[in-house]
């Protein structure tokens, strides 16, 4: 290299610093000092509810955001679906740009998780600004990333309230395999198909224990993802949030709806409810959103499965699926109380 072209590379890096080299190091963690300065800007408390796809999150948002002081909107994705929030700033070309020394703003520091912070409180408070209220939270169902999700969200939200909603892996299980088949999932397999077909023909023969629902491979992905789900996001989110982490079950919530959510407004720290929120309660129950639009995209499957239910795979599951279930979370199903011992 020649001596004028290495004292140009010096002059650079000193100016800008040293180069990358295509690799971004390490996100840093928001600290309390940046979190009070962005406060300023975006004051509203904020939440996030997580929770397996098919476990009640969107129920829970519904009934949550009843609450006068609390709204709740669904699916930014944030921490929980590809491309992450982080994507905003994962890069060596970003980081460099952040974190240059001849950069006076960043106070010598990397700006990125100012960035991330200031970007998703926005998106969140551009809602509660029209709303008036001012708890704010998104919920998004955390399947495909489990323990990192909790993670990031605290790295940039360490003083948020994380809910994690937990429902039987079971009624999981059957709950996604309708929703694939009636979105007609261009991830269905020729067998898969053919249950399709069998459903259409002859469904009596699945509701017997006759014939099952799902393919082996299926039902240990299902299980396999619930039971990670669950242990991660349970370790996370104890270890992490502490005091700000709250779990619940999605069958306790529909059996008594208004001490679960009196309960979660309290560690949301919102006021006290009128008791006429038991009739709003009530009303958002009855209806099913969800429900409703898979009757429009494919009445005849969707009819063959009352959605929301607990305990629906009582009479799908074959013994072949519950050796399996049995098998992959047998345990965690018993820890959380969805059975006593393995005869069922």
């Amino acid at each position: 290299m020649k001596i004028p072209t290495r004292i140009q590379q010096a002059a650079r890096i000193l100016v800008k610093g040293e180069s990358s080299r295509g690799i971004r190091s390490a996100i840093p963690g928001i600290t309390l000092e940046e979190i009070a300065e962005i406060k300023q800007f975006f004051p509203r408390d904020k939440f996030f509810i997580f929770g397996h796809a098919r476990s009640g999150t969107t129920l829970l948002m519904r009934l949550v955001r009843l609450h006068p002081e609390v709204h709740c909107n669904y699916q930014a994705h944030f921490f929980t679906r590809k491309p992450l929030l982080k994507s905003l700033v994962n890069s060596a070309e970003i980081e460099e740009w952040l974190r240059r020394k001849s950069n006076r703003w960043n106070q010598g520091r990397d700006l990125s998780p100012l960035i991330l912070r200031a970007a998703a409180d926005f998106i969140l408070e551009r809602e509660g600004i029209k709303t008036g209220k001012r708890i704010i939270g998104d919920k998004s169902p955390s399947s495909n990333i489990h323990g990192q999700a909790v993670k990031d969200l605290h790295a940039i939200y360490p003083d948020a309230r994380l809910i994690y909603i937990i429902r039987d892996g079971r009624d999981v299980a059957v709950s996604e395999r309708f929703r694939n088949f009636v979105e007609e999932s261009k991830y269905l397999s020729k067998q898969d198909e053919g249950i399709i077909a069998g459903l259409r023909q002859d469904p009596d023969s699945y509701t017997n224990g006759k014939r099952s629902i799902f393919t082996e491979r299926f039902l240990e992905r299902v299980a396999r993802g619930w039971v990670t789900n669950i242990t991660e996001i349970l370790k996370g989110g104890r270890e992490l949030f502490g005091e700000y982490f709250l779990a619940l079950r999605f069958e306790d919530l529909k059996r008594d709806p208004l001490p679960c959510l009196e309960r979660i407004w309290e560690h949301l720290g919102a006021g006290e409810v009128d008791p006429s929120i038991s009739d709003l309660v009530k009303s958002e129950l009855s209806s099913n959103p969800d429900e409703e639009w898979q009757a429009r995209r494919n009445g005849d499957l969707a009819a063959f499965l009352s959605k929301g239910q607990v305990g629906n795979w009582r009479t799908l599951f074959t013994e072949r699926d519950k050796s399996i279930f049995k098998r992959i979370a047998g345990a965690i199903l018993r820890e959380w109380e969805y059975e006593k011992n393995e005869l069922w």
